[in-house]
């Protein structure tokens, strides 16, 4: 002990020590080591209420020390990984570019409160508000930026498998789904009152999300939603009556994903029979326009890719140039409990087999800048692959949770609405005015959430 503290400190420690034992009722004990130190008589009151509480302070300061030692080294790793990775460019851009920037530890909130593990996650589309679903059977409303619970909400049975918001254009509402084979919708203007339940599915439904407008003959209503169960369909529904305008059959086991197009005219779909399935779900009629056959296990997850992707995953696929930004479906991923990411062509061709993780790949995600991908595993780390360098894995966020990770969703671009050249109105004759509106933009927001069986959801913002 002499060679690590000076006689001062050794002597400091050895008074602490007995002031401790005497404090814990063990004076046979405190008079031994006084003894065996050869440290003089009981001390006084003022001696002891000096030295009785400093070991506990001492034990107590070091454990903070080490917890802020260890989210010091995850930063450090991080940022020695995006070193490692970076180039000129992306140095320069990071700061600045919202295209550029990934998610890095540690997390700007821990929210807790689910008494399960969490299943699922959904960013409201404009106001700072995250649901996140739960095996029990409760949905919970966060303030993602303030990082607090604004409301809990019951009504499903079983466990709550997904939810999503959505809906009709400024009547945003939350679709839940569940293992008692129901779908749920609640209202977010109203308290989140539960305003329609809808029965059929016959086997838990695992996934749900809200179709967006212009599909399957719904003109711009946005009232569609598409839900994907353990019965083997996907079911499409009018949330305005609560039913079910089409039932789509092709998976032979359960169907775990969907995703649908943003211009509303296809459908990706995963699941337990190895594929995924592209619908074209504007005709009459839904058909499979794709099969995607390769991986050799459970196909958890699914996602279409974005048009900014387009020119990095076309350069994959070898293509001359990229389709036009206006086409939909042109690229895809899909993940797998065989540890691997599939990219695939709209022809049904795997453009690039993406491996890293070591464990089932259960979300993904891509970035709204298109250059990258994000995937989350049961091997608890989050990673980023760069579709601009050939699908390489350019950051990995280790054990972003203490356990499998679940569930992962990127926050929706805040949208500036469309503006004209002119007063934008229509002619005498109820014709369009020759001036012509400008689309709307989107501003990316650079915020992901992240679920967990370690029963905590994760937001990690700019």
């Amino acid at each position: 002990m002499s060679q690590i503290l000076t006689s001062r400190q050794a002597e400091e420690l050895h008074k602490a020590i007995i002031a401790y034992l005497s404090s814990s009722n063990l004076p046979n004990a405190a008079n031994a080591l006084r003894e065996e130190l050869q440290i003089g008589e009981a001390f006084d009151a003022a001696t002891s209420k000096k030295y009785e509480g400093l070991l506990e302070k001492k034990w107590t300061s070091v454990v903070r020390l080490q917890k802020k030692i260890m989210e010091l080294e995850s930063r450090t790793a991080s940022l020695q990984s995006e070193i490692d990775n970076a180039t000129p460019t992306s140095l320069s851009r990071r700061n600045q570019d919202p295209a550029s920037w990934l998610p890095r530890s540690p997390a700007r909130h821990t929210l807790q409160s689910h008494r399960d593990p969490i299943t699922c996650v959904a960013f409201h589309p404009v106001f700072s508000s995250l649901a996140s679903g739960s095996e029990d059977y409760t949905i919970k409303i966060w303030d993602w930026e303030l990082g607090e619970l604004e409301r809990t909400i019951k009504g499903h049975t079983k466990a709550v498998l997904d939810v999503d918001f959505g809906g009709p254009r400024g009547a945003t509402l939350l679709a839940s789904c569940s293992s008692d084979l129901t779908i749920k919708l609640w209202d977010p203007s109203d308290e989140y009152k539960n305003i329609r339940t809808l029965p059929g599915h016959d086997h838990s439904v695992s996934a749900v999300r809200f179709i967006p407008s212009g599909a399957a003959g719904a003109g711009s209503s946005g009232n569609l939603l598409v839900s994907a169960s353990r019965d083997k369909t996907l079911r499409i529904w009018d949330v305005s009556t609560g039913y079910c305008v089409k039932t789509l059959r092709g998976h032979a086991d359960w169907v775990r994903d969907v995703c649908p197009s943003p211009d509303g005219r296809f459908l990706l779909s995963a699941g337990n029979d190895q594929t995924g399935r592209l619908w074209d779900i504007s005709a009459a009629n839904p058909e499979v326009k794709l099969m995607l056959v390769g991986h050799e296990h459970v196909v958890e997850c699914c996602t279409l890719a974005p048009p900014a992707a387009y020119s990095h995953l076309a350069t994959l696929a070898g293509l001359k140039k990229p389709p036009p930004a206006t086409s939909s479906a042109e690229f895809m991923a899909t993940g797998s409990r065989d540890k691997a990411i599939r990219l695939w062509d709209a022809r049904g061709n795997c453009i690039k087999t993406l491996t890293g993780h070591d464990n089932w790949v259960r979300a993904l995600v891509f970035h709204p800048g298109g250059k990258y991908l994000l995937s989350v595993s049961d091997d608890k780390t989050l990673r980023c692959w760069d579709l601009a360098q050939e699908g390489k894995c350019v950051k990995v966020l280790d054990d972003v949770h203490g356990h499998f990770v679940s569930c992962l969703r990127w926050a929706p671009g805040i949208v500036r609405e469309a503006v004209t050249n002119g007063d934008g109105q229509n002619g005498a004759n109820g014709t369009p005015s020759k001036t012509a509106a400008k689309p709307a933009e989107v501003s990316i927001r650079c915020v992901i959430a992240t679920g967990s069986v370690d029963l905590n959801v994760r937001i990690f913002a700019n």
